[in-house]
């Protein structure tokens, strides 16, 4: 996987598998927020749905997870191995941000 550089923004080109596989995350979550707010206006218990919520953030951590490994494993490793180590400050960065 190559990154490009396009406008000063940094695109990445993912494989079919792996879009299919963020894109069916993304789907089963924007589901579960769509049953959160079905809950919501059926006036559900409030645990209920609080159970519900930390579903749906434990499936968007996981997002995040397959995300990061995908981006390690591919944009990082490419360019340590090109010699940009710049891309470690900005993976230090990018865990910062997740870790908050």
């Amino acid at each position: 996987m190559e990154e490009k550089t396009c406008c000063c923004h940094k695109t990445k080109e993912r494989s079919e598998d792996e879009r299919r596989k963020l894109f069916n995350r993304l789907n089963r979550i924007e589901g579960q927020i769509r049953g959160i707010k079905g809950m919501l206006e059926r006036d559900a218990y409030c645990p209920d749905i609080l159970a519900q919520a930390a579903a749906a953030n434990a499936a968007l951590n996981a997002f995040s997870r397959e995300l990061l490994s995908n981006h390690i494993r591919s944009c990082v490793v490419n360019d340590v191995r090109a010699g940009n180590d710049e891309i470690v400050d900005e993976l230090l960065d990018t865990l910062q941000k997740l870790m908050k």
